[in-house]
């Protein structure tokens, strides 16, 4: 009886302590164009844990969709990503960024033009900074773009959430617009 109490009192302290587990996810903030389709993209790779759309790289706070639409704000539309780097790392989610848009468009994707639509990445530490870096020239050297990368790699600023409706908005309208797709 003692042993049977024993090894239940371990298996309950086992369970607790691993539901106890801290995890070190990252953040990472990325614009390509319309956040829908990076949104729609980046939420099902392996290792994110959320996505949510919002505005940041601008003047004024608190932007709505009506201010940032107009292209007057300086903020881009962005997806602001917490992921697990045991899972994806953030040269991985780099990749993956660099296929779902193109990177050689100042200020466009698709139909969508302005500042808002600018490619950006915003990145929240040294590292970051200097990983985004090696991905760019790297995605540069490789000939796969005709043109130039006019991505950004630009700090991270205060990131707005956009409105409830903008959140996984193609999943709620899965025959919404986008002009977003992985490339080879």
């Amino acid at each position: 009886m003692m042993k049977k109490t024993f090894l239940l009192l371990a298996t309950v302290l086992l369970l607790g302590a691993k539901s106890m587990e801290t995890h070190s996810y990252k953040k990472a903030t990325l614009a390509g164009g319309c956040f829908w389709g990076v949104q729609e993209i980046i939420r099902k790779l392996p290792g994110v844990i959320s996505s949510v759309v919002g505005y940041t790289g601008g003047t004024i706070d608190s932007p709505t969709y009506e201010i940032v639409h107009l292209g007057a704000s300086g903020h881009a539309e962005a997806v602001e990503i917490t992921f697990d780097p045991k899972k994806i790392s953030y040269e991985q989610l780099l990749g993956y960024f660099f296929r779902l848009h193109d990177p050689t468009t100042v200020n466009r994707q698709g139909n969508d033009v302005g500042t808002q639509y600018r490619s950006a990445i915003f990145y929240h530490d040294q590292e970051q900074k200097e990983i985004a870096t090696l991905v760019k020239e790297r995605v540069e050297k490789s000939g796969k773009w005709k043109k130039p990368i006019v991505t950004e790699i630009v700090p991270a600023k205060k990131f707005y959430k956009a409105e409830e409706y903008h959140q996984d908005y193609l999943q709620k309208n899965p025959h919404g617009y986008t002009c977003h797709w992985l490339r080879d």
